[in-house]
């Protein structure tokens, strides 16, 4: 038995959990990708809930960086960046509800070396950039491009070899009115680059329009907590997600369930206002479902509560905060 026939989702999924019919994105069918979350973009696919949707994703940068000799500069153009399939629009999801997607597998594609980091100009977490300025000159720009296969890892040079730790970097639902860029987090899902959301995790994500609209690419082989020079190593791919819908759930941010933990999930700036969303999101979240006093949570948060960061050089950064399932369970 997998954990995830006790989880939310199972429990109090329109399709309790269970995979329905199987559908493809491929790069033909998706047609035009997507660098804004809205409700205005046609819907790829439409699906029901509990379908099984493997999509070809592109690498943040559509594939355009192919050599080592490539200039990041001369060849993208923003903020056209983190292209997404969809929006796949989920049967009976409506404001209010609860979309659950289950990431079941990542896998790279293409010819390799498929895996691509770089330095930007005024991008990452130790330079200047436009919203944190500074009279330096921007680091040289410089493309590593690296081979990535699931059993051989991620081969960083002769001597180093990285394991292969998939997750998606940008995956949400659209916001009710507001188009929003693919490179910002906020509280529909988005730019979060958090490595938790990896296969075999849950992800909860508001719904605010008719339909869900889930978006999802920007898939990453590896990265450090905080994205610190702006680009993980990233990596077209097939993502295959499952759908349920949970009716009446209204979450305020995003959540994440893995087998060993419960997350909440927060994007702001500064840093320390994503951590007090995910944390005070953490604390509704026991009270309302695992029975804690708001003031108990809070209190054991502060001996037992861990922190995530996903990234730090985003237009908002994001945090997730958790809580060991083991001790839900041992205080109920």
């Amino acid at each position: 038995m997998s954990w995830t026939d006790q989880s939310i989702m199972a429990r109090k999924g329109v399709a309790h959990g269970k995979p329905g019919k199987q559908h493809t994105i491929t790069e033909s069918e998706q047609g035009k990708y997507h660098y804004v979350y809205g409700p205005f973009a046609e819907p790829v696919l439409r699906v029901d809930p509990g379908a099984v949707v493997s999509c070809e994703t592109h690498d943040a940068f559509e594939g355009k960086i192919r050599l080592e000799t490539d200039v990041p500069s001369q060849i993208l153009n923003f903020p056209f960046l983190n292209p997404q399939n969809g929006p796949i629009y989920v049967n009976g999801a409506e404001k209010g509800d609860c979309l659950a997607v289950h990431i079941k597998s990542i896998r790279p594609r293409g010819p390799q070396p498929v895996g691509t980091t770089c330095l930007i100009p005024e991008f990452g977490g130790l330079v200047g950039t436009g919203t944190t300025a500074l009279l330096n000159q921007p680091l040289p720009e410089r493309v590593k491009k690296i081979e990535v296969t699931v059993e051989g890892g991620v081969k960083w040079s002769d001597k180093l070899t990285l394991p292969y730790e998939p997750f998606i970097g940008t995956i949400g639902t659209s916001p009710e009115i507001e188009a929003i860029s693919s490179l910002v987090p906020d509280y529909y899902g988005g730019n979060m680059d958090l490595p938790d959301v990896a296969p075999d995790s849950i992800i909860y994500l508001p719904v605010n329009a008719p339909g869900a609209l889930l978006y999802l690419g920007d898939c990453h082989a590896i990265q450090g907590d905080g994205e610190l020079c702006g680009v993980a190593l990233e990596h077209p791919s097939i993502t295959t997600v499952q759908v349920d819908l949970i009716k009446g759930m209204t979450l305020q941010w995003p959540r994440l369930e893995t087998a060993d933990f419960y997350m909440t999930i927060g994007s702001a700036r500064p840093m320390e206002d994503a951590a007090r969303i995910a944390y005070r999101e953490l604390i509704r979240w026991m009270a309302a479902d695992f029975g804690f006093d708001e003031s108990d949570a809070y209190m054991l948060l502060t001996m037992c509560g861990k922190v995530r960061l996903g990234n730090m050089v985003d237009p908002k950064y994001t945090l997730g905060a958790s809580i060991s399932k083991k001790i839900i369970e041992a205080s109920r």
